[in-house]
């Protein structure tokens, strides 16, 4: 089990973003706040379940900012974030990644310890495994069938009677059938916001067949589980979903940026750097958030604005002019003008303080350690939040 506390600083505390030893992982309390009353409050409207992802803020702080300091059905990615969510209060969890017979013995040590926790498979062979695991009496996790409704990773696509098979055997073997999961990751392929509401109706559409093929073959599929930030952000419709999920809505990023969900205001994760050198006749600037730092995500390097390894802003995070990561290694970033830009390379002499904002905040994220909380403008380090690492 992963052992992780969190560290309050006092009101008298003198950390702040220009003592912080650098690089360091800033998350802005006021924008995460925001960003979830945003998503929120748009599914208010809809008759169902919210069930976000934590994969992305992997922390029992961030978690908990969710359901406004308590807890509630969660998402995970690993079940090290299961086992830690569920030792935080987090009692009812979803795995949202195909299960493997040597993770059996973990799920079940989850579920004997009174979690409500739903697992994913898509194939007849997973299906005789758990069986043949269960056949000892013991407690099981009860099943999400995946399924494929854009291409983008695994599942079973929405008329396969596969999953009728899957059913079956899971059913005679005494496992609990709860229904079906998807995840349109090809939303991710949009730029602008421009066929985002179509992809979530065809997540809606593919799931809610998959149901219904189930039902109408003797499983009951309560559950009908969507869900990615873009197509949460941008449905129209979610008759026949049951719950919703999403991840990286939290901290927002330049990818989802890019792809239309949030503005840059709305980035609340940065990576705190010092600048510790320059090479003007190449117009670089150095610092210390390489791409160790940064992580090796370039998401947006198909998008019609290129953000190198992140988008640099001053220490108050705004965004200087065209002003980005070009290059990285392992523990140098070069600062540059965008290819292309005529902006003015700012001048930030040594020991000068930047932010950079992340292509990918679960990428970024898990470089570090742990969270230096501020709040809106401020420079004053409110909290230290640990954040999970491993698997």
């Amino acid at each position: 089990m992963n052992q992780v506390q969190t560290i309050e600083t006092d009101a008298n505390s003198v950390e702040t973003l220009e003592t912080a030893k650098t690089p360091a992982l800033v998350l802005d309390l006021a924008k995460l706040d925001r960003n979830i009353a945003r998503l929120q409050d748009r599914l208010d409207g809809f008759d169902v379940t919210f069930r976000p992802h934590v994969k992305t803020g992997k922390s029992l702080e961030v978690g908990k900012r969710l359901f406004a300091g308590g807890t509630g059905p969660i998402t995970v990615s690993t079940l090290a974030e299961a086992e830690y969510f569920a030792e935080g209060g987090f009692r009812d969890i979803t795995y949202a990644v195909g299960l493997s017979p040597d993770k059996f013995a973990r799920a079940r040590a989850l579920v004997e310890d009174g979690v409500a926790l739903s697992v994913l498979i898509d194939s007849v062979e997973q299906a005789r495994d758990l069986v043949e695991f269960a056949s000892d009496g013991g407690a099981m996790p009860g099943v999400l069938i995946e399924i494929d409704c854009d291409g983008h990773r695994g599942g079973l696509l929405p008329d396969d009677v596969t999953m009728v098979t899957i059913a079956d055997i899971l059913k005679v073997g005494g496992i609990d059938v709860r229904g079906v999961l998807t995840h349109a990751g090809e939303s991710y392929g949009a730029r602008g916001g421009i066929g985002l509401p179509e992809a979530a109706e065809a997540e809606r559409a593919a799931a809610v067949a998959a149901a219904e093929l189930l039902r109408a073959t003797g499983h009951a599929a309560p559950v009908v589980s969507v869900g990615s930030t873009p197509t949460a952000h941008f449905a129209r419709d979610l008759t026949g979903v049951t719950e919703v999920r999403a991840g990286v809505f939290t901290f927002f990023d330049l990818v989802m940026h890019g792809i239309g969900v949030c503005e840059i205001d709305d980035i609340a994760l940065s990576v705190l750097a010092t600048v510790i050198g320059h090479r003007r006749e190449k117009g670089w600037i150095l610092t210390d958030a390489g791409w160790m730092a940064m992580s090796r995500d370039r998401g947006t390097q198909k998008h019609p604005v290129d953000q190198g390894y992140g988008l640099v802003c001053d220490i108050d995070g705004k965004p200087f002019d065209d002003l980005i990561v070009e290059d990285a290694s392992q523990e140098h970033g070069i600062i540059k003008a965008r290819p292309g830009s005529d902006a003015a390379i700012p001048d930030l002499p040594i020991g000068t303080r930047v932010r950079i904002l992340p292509n990918h905040a679960c990428a970024t994220g898990a470089q570090h350690d742990a969270y230096y909380v501020i709040e809106g403008d401020g420079h004053a380090i409110r909290a230290v939040w640990p954040r999970l690492r491993g698997w």
